[in-house]
């Protein structure tokens, strides 16, 4: 048995597929050519159309989420929020140096433990409620421990990745439908 090397094998194939032009007429090459334009033709026109319709989807999405966003949150569904997430910490302008540090973690551990059930509006809450300890935090940043501030970072970055992810998710779904 004769072992071609990969040169010797390409010039094999580029033989054949000489050989194999030569079986055709430039008018059948020149309908294969055709042939495939019109294939890669249709398949441009259907990727067109599926963008096309993603991109109004993600467009409604977009028109909602504003609409959504412009509502103004009700004080008293804030209130009740505020209390589930935070517990003993809901009076966010009380909390001291000594007691942010814990807030934040109970907001992280509640957010973990609820946010599959979430709705887009439940996010809106519990955002303001996280803005509002953000707020809070600069007013008495001065006097928390380099320690618990690092752990806040920390606590802040986790919350605006699991808000970020559900938005993502938001998105795909609403793209995909």
């Amino acid at each position: 048995m004769t072992r071609l090397s990969l040169p010797s094998l390409t010039a094999a194939l580029l033989g054949l597929m000489t050989l194999a032009a030569c079986d055709t007429t430039p008018r059948e090459r020149q309908e294969i050519v055709r042939d495939e334009a019109r294939k890669l033709d249709t398949l441009a026109d259907r990727t067109a159309d599926k963008l096309r319709n993603a991109g109004r989807r993600a467009a409604r999405y977009d028109s909602a989420a504003r609409i959504r966003n412009r509502q103004p949150l009700d004080p008293a569904s804030t209130a009740t929020f505020a209390q589930q997430l935070l517990g003993t910490y809901a009076d966010v302008e009380k909390l001291t140096p000594a007691t942010i540090e814990p807030a934040y973690v109970q907001l992280l551990r509640q957010t973990r433990a609820q946010r599959r059930q979430w709705s887009q509006r439940d996010w809106d809450y519990a955002t303001s409620i996280y803005k509002r300890l953000n707020e809070q935090l600069k007013a008495i940043r001065l006097d928390v421990k380099g320690r618990d501030e690092l752990h806040i970072r920390a606590l802040q970055a986790e919350f605006t990745a699991l808000e970020t992810g559900r938005d993502v998710k938001d998105i795909g779904q609403a793209v995909k439908d």
